[in-house]
């Protein structure tokens, strides 16, 4: 006889919930029951203002009437279509569309399902393309200190959070990493890019000349560090760190899975700085966060390299069973459709002033040490309680929560970034419940 009381909806004991204290959140859930919009809703019918967009994926806001109607269409027509040795019209359209957002020469496309997908394919890319081209000593990967390029092997290796770190081995071998670009000393309350730290980009000829280019395949970077808190790149940095792998034949990829689909204004972060990476990682907005799926848009000049021999050959031997799969394709147009139609990476930028200014207006309020913003992200940085590090931002959550504003935090930072639909209303009762509860915590 089956358990009943194990698999009533009641019951939470079965699933570990992913990066959650399990046991604090199970004595008290906080359970999402809908959403519509900039809103969610909770068990007990509160309306709760989405100040993160989810996971920074939402960016159409929630229940988008446009990619709701086109998943029912396509789950009907097909459901699912192998993508090994077959096609199917959706997702080669997506990979057009979607390169043709990029600058000349990011022409190509290899699906994935998540971030942490999309970063481990890049690696894996870049390492096969050295390989290609007669190059097979480099195999060092570069990443940098704080970097989060989610939880595959690959990306906790390149990646540079220590508790995404440390119980899980020794990693990749052949990794090193850069130093973060975060300066409160210098950049504190910085509004936009910081002026100071370009010079960090020069770390990388300290690692060229330790490692030698000959064995380095590529460098990460997150344009802008999400996940850590975010770190924003000083002026002049992503160009210096650009020009050093020129110089040395080493790829640059950018982890674009919070930047990319119009979080700072533009299409993606290399619209909005100018600097043109050799790969690029994709997930989250490029369905809404509506159906998992994910990316990596590469350079003609690394896809032609593995184009060669006979034609009947696997040029890569890499994919997953879910790779372009025909209902996320089809929520990925109509979520570039939406984003076309209703110009939300131009809204998004118009309204990042006002949002800058809402952020920086709790510049004198309790416990805050630091404010960083770009586009519509937002940090808000606390003085750690001595002794419960993580403690303070985690009660503004439950406070902010209980307020009906739900916002993130990654130790002692509050990170926003909420659907590019947010009105100045929102923005406005996003920061007044945040003065409100930053002046109750202790």
């Amino acid at each position: 006889m089956p358990d009943t009381a194990a698999s009533s909806p009641n019951n939470l004991d079965a699933f570990w919930m992913p990066f959650t204290a399990n046991r604090q959140f199970k004595s008290n859930p906080r359970m999402l029951v809908g959403a519509k919009g900039m809103y969610y809703t909770n068990a007990e019918g509160q309306q709760i203002v989405d100040g993160t967009a989810g996971l920074w994926c939402c960016n159409a806001g929630h229940a988008e009437r446009r990619i709701v109607e086109a998943v029912s269409r396509q789950i009907a027509e097909m459901d699912y279509a192998p993508a090994f040795q077959l096609g199917h019209p959706k997702i080669f359209e997506l990979a057009a569309r979607v390169t043709g957002m990029f600058p000349s020469g990011l022409d190509h496309m290899f699906f994935t399902n998540s971030g942490s997908e999309s970063v481990d394919t890049a690696l894996k890319i870049a390492l096969a393309y050295h390989r290609a081209r007669g190059e097979g000593a480099r195999t060092r990967l570069i990443g940098r200190e704080r970097g989060y390029h989610g939880t595959g092997f690959g990306g906790i290796s390149v990646g540079g959070i220590v508790s995404n770190r440390r119980t899980f081995g020794t990693m990749l071998t052949g990794v090193d990493h850069l130093p973060h670009t975060h300066l409160p000393e210098k950049n504190a309350f910085s509004r936009g890019q910081p002026e100071f730290g370009a010079e960090l980009a020069d770390e990388l000829e300290r690692l060229v000349a330790l490692h030698d280019a000959s064995t380095i395949a590529a460098v990460i970077v997150e344009p802008v560090a999400g996940s850590t808190g975010v770190i924003l790149p000083p002026k002049g940095y992503l160009e210096r760190l650009r020009a050093i792998c020129d110089k040395h034949g080493i790829l640059l990829i950018f982890d674009e899975v919070i930047t990319g689909f119009g979080r700072l204004g533009t299409a993606f972060a290399t619209d909005f700085f100018g600097v043109k990476p050799d790969l690029v990682t994709l997930a989250k907005g490029l369905t809404s966060g509506t159906i998992p799926m994910g990316g990596v848009v590469c350079t003609k000049e690394i896809y032609d390299a593995f184009m060669t021999g006979p034609d009947n050959m696997i040029e890569l031997f890499h994919g997953y069973t879910y790779s372009g799969h025909p209902v996320a394709a089809a929520a990925g147009l109509a979520t570039l459709d939406c984003y076309k139609e209703e110009g939300l990476f131009e809204r998004a930028n118009a309204i990042a002033p006002y949002w800058e200014d809402a952020l920086h207006s709790l510049r004198d309020t309790p416990h805050v040490v630091d404010l960083r913003n770009l586009g519509l992200i937002g940090a808000i940085e606390l003085e750690s309680i001595p002794g419960k590090p993580t403690a303070r931002a985690f009660d503004a959550f439950l406070k902010c929560y209980e307020k009906g504003v739900l916002i993130r935090t990654t130790g002692d930072i509050i990170a926003l970034s909420p659907p590019l639909i947010v009105e100045k209303s929102h923005i406005d009762q996003i920061f007044d419940t945040l003065r409100t509860v930053l002046k109750e915590v202790a």
